[in-house]
């Protein structure tokens, strides 16, 4: 059994003491950050390498910035999304995962938010899902067990968002934000939550403000999504509430699932 993480920890030295008392406690074999707001040369290595994970890092001063940590041998594939060279900013990380005989191909993604819709940054987030898309295709080409797994910035459905209506027009729940998730896992991929709970109004993030989280007014825009070779082996998914209660927390909390060997 191999279980799967993925937490955008809102700045993993901000977070630090509640990121290593979690992976302690949940004892993840694989997990995938985002929104680490550090450059790799000042990523906690040597705390997270206590806990017996190697890391794949990749950085950027204050924003973004995604890693993966795992308790097996790793090599990295992409330290960027393909499909455009010129793009910076440190929101993909691709590694395979050496899990005894049966390795699993892992990403942390963070797909960009995309608000305010009326500038640059929505046709930026638009375009960054259609090379995911382009890139998830070429992996599904591979027949391989992979996750591709992190902070979407996507509210599939009204199912997914506290006030549908009041998030109507932001790009978590933009049409076209959701009709580009939609051709994302349409290529043959598993939400592996959702396959695993069909009830309404499960969250992985709840807002600073105004007692969102008091109040469980969340979104669910963590996601992990399964290959078809992964998905044959699903056995559990759940979110875990427990770290967004701890005082100062990530906005977001971890969303797990365990395939079998």
């Amino acid at each position: 059994m191999i279980k799967i993480a993925t937490w955008n920890v809102n700045s993993i030295k901000a977070r630090l003491p509640n990121a290593l008392a979690w992976l302690e406690s949940a004892a993840p074999d694989v997990v995938l950050l985002q929104e680490t707001k550090c450059l790799e040369e000042n990523f906690p290595d040597m705390e997270i390498g206590d806990l017996g994970y190697n890391t794949a890092v990749v950085g950027q001063k204050s924003y973004n910035g995604v890693a993966i940590l795992s308790k097996h041998p790793l090599t990295v594939e992409h330290r960027a999304l393909p499909g455009d060279e010129s793009d910076e900013q440190a929101r993909y990380v691709e590694a395979i995962v050496e899990c005894g005989e049966r390795p699993v191909r892992v990403a942390s993604i963070y797909l960009p938010n995309g608000n305010p819709t009326d500038t640059e940054k929505f046709p930026y987030k638009l375009g960054w899902m259609e090379r995911l898309v382009d890139h998830a295709q070429g992996l599904m080409d591979l027949e391989e067990c992979f996750v591709l797994g992190g902070d979407y910035n996507v509210c599939p459905t009204d199912a997914d968002v506290y006030d549908p209506e009041g998030w109507r027009d932001d790009a978590l729940c933009h049409p076209e934000t959701r009709r580009r998730f939609r051709t994302l896992v349409n290529l043959g991929l598993t939400d592996a939550f959702r396959t695993l709970h069909p009830e309404l109004h499960r969250y992985s993030f709840w807002d600073y403000q105004a007692g969102r989280w008091q109040k469980d007014e969340g979104l669910r825009i963590d996601h992990l999504l399964l290959s078809p070779q992964a998905a044959d082996r699903l056995a559990e998914a759940e979110i875990d509430k427990a770290p967004r209660g701890r005082p100062k927390a990530s906005d977001h909390t971890p969303v797990w699932c365990t395939l079998e060997d």
